[in-house]
């Protein structure tokens, strides 16, 4: 498994087991949404990858983009509800990679913003994992 992947199935298996998260959108986290995909939910959305070698240590900086999206017609509650409880979720997580070392994750910001549908509300929780590769 490649160090993406590996990192975005622990992030996966963090927010599908969450109890903060879970409660909000009852396991509906997607890398690929179906198009008729019950609201809320939470997808994955792009990634990067930075080098971030030292002296006998190959490492990445990973950045990941997760977001939450919501139809809620009372404004902007749901949505933010939901990007705090991923945020809570994934903040200074340290759960262990199989092949990989997690060094560090962190929430490095969170917005909220509505989409040029006009219905759809849209958070961006924005996760940066530090990892050193074998």
């Amino acid at each position: 498994m490649t160090v993406h992947n590996e990192v975005q199935a622990l992030i996966y298996s963090r927010l599908t087991t969450d109890a903060g998260v879970a409660a909000l959108v009852n396991g509906r986290v997607y890398d690929n949404p179906p198009s008729n995909a019950d609201f809320p939910y939470v997808s994955f959305g792009p990634s990067d990858a930075v080098e971030d070698d030292a002296e006998c240590i190959t490492g990445l900086v990973i950045t990941q983009q997760i977001d939450c999206w919501s139809r809620y017609q009372g404004g902007f509650k749901e949505v933010k509800s939901l990007a705090d409880a991923v945020k809570k979720a994934l903040h200074r997580y340290n759960g262990a990679l199989t092949v990989n070392a997690l060094v560090e994750m962190t929430v490095q910001s969170v917005r909220h913003f509505r989409d040029p549908d006009g219905i759809t509300s849209h958070g961006v929780v924005t996760v940066q994992a530090i990892v050193e590769e074998p």
